[in-house]
């Protein structure tokens, strides 16, 4: 599958253009820049602006074939002489976000543009100065038109990120189907609530099992943690990086996969086994879970028969994630749901 290109790396150049042009009136097109691993890679320009005493160049982020929301995005950066002696300095323009919540890898207040694309772009720049004669002292305003839009579809808002999109990437090159920036975002969740001192948190595979555990435990948004089907992900960062509760909530499949010891929860990459759901219950309930349709249907069969499968899950699948923990001193509890939301399965 195709490969596609981070913010940060488009940032970093639009920035290039953007800085070469103020110090020589002419915007490189394509724009060549330097990522990690020694990458590569040129980049067409989408905008290019010119005026007195600053420069604008815009990118449009291609992110190959991976789903992102960002994809299509214009990523500007407009480049302005700074204080001698300053440096580089970050701003945030229209659509990027500012940081307001502490355990982000930036200060309250700074604009989100994260750590990597921040040296990207101050080498670039330093590059571009030593090449034409620059002093390297500038002003880098980074904007993504309708980024406060599309920030709506991460995690940003409840990461205390206002105002638009975070500028991300490690290597500049975004992978298909990697899913690590929904890591990434996981991990991110983990510190902020940790530097909050929230005590309990709870990871959710979707939107009704986070409103379940929430309610159930009060828990604030900042608490929770969009897991999805990154059940591994979860534990292994608290793992490394602990507090003292964690709740665990889902849908009844999903957690049949986990009781099953899958930590990816993916359909594509993980399969519901009958087999141990009827191992669960006695006989004659046993058999007709073994051949019952769907997870839902060994469910209703098991309801039926008056079995608690759901909390026999719950604890199947408490078990795998103390496994996971051990070590950590994190106690678990498990709360399993059904598709309307009614708990149907607890454990710890």
């Amino acid at each position: 599958m195709r490969y596609g290109w981070t913010t940060g790396a488009c940032a970093t150049a639009a920035t290039t253009a953007a800085y070469t042009a103020l110090l020589t009136g002419e915007f490189p097109d394509p724009v060549e820049v330097l990522l990690p691993k020694d990458r590569r890679p040129s980049f067409a320009l989408a905008t290019e602006r010119l005026e007195p005493g600053r420069a604008t160049a815009g990118v449009i982020k291609d992110a190959g074939d991976d789903p992102d929301v960002t994809h299509g995005a214009l990523v500007l950066a407009t480049v302005s002489p700074g204080e001698p002696g300053s440096g580089v300095t970050f701003r945030a323009g229209e659509g990027v976000g500012t940081v307001t919540l502490p355990g982000l890898p930036l200060a309250v207040g700074e604009p989100a543009i994260n750590p990597v694309p921040r040296r990207l772009m101050t080498e670039a720049v330093r590059r571009v100065a030593a090449e034409h004669g620059g002093t390297g002292d500038v002003v880098v305003e980074i904007s993504i038109p309708d980024g406060e839009e599309i920030a709506r579809q991460t995690w940003n808002p409840r990461l205390g990120i206002v105002g638009g999109l975070s500028i991300l990437g490690t290597t500049g090159v975004v992978v298909p189907y990697s899913c690590s920036a929904w890591i990434d975002s996981i991990r991110r969740g983990v510190d902020v609530a940790r530097a909050l001192g929230h005590r309990h948190v709870a990871g959710a595979t979707g939107s009704t099992s986070e409103h379940v555990v929430a309610e159930l435990y009060g828990l604030p948004e900042t608490a929770l943690l969009d897991m999805g089907d990154f059940a591994g992900a979860v534990l292994k960062y608290l793992k490394r990086h602990p507090v003292p509760r964690l709740t665990l909530g889902g849908g009844f499949a999903k957690f049949s996969k986990l009781a099953a010891g899958h930590l990816d929860l993916h359909s594509q990459r993980s399969q519901v086994d009958l087999r141990l759901l009827a191992s669960l219950v006695p006989e004659p309930l046993a058999s007709s879970i073994a051949s019952a349709n769907t997870a839902l249907h060994a469910l209703e069969l098991a309801q039926a028969a008056g079995v608690p499968l759901g909390d026999l899950v719950a604890e199947r699948a408490r078990a795998v994630a103390a496994e996971v923990l051990a070590g950590a001193p994190i106690e678990v509890d498990v709360v399993v749901v059904d598709r309307a939301g009614t708990i149907v399965g607890r454990a710890g």
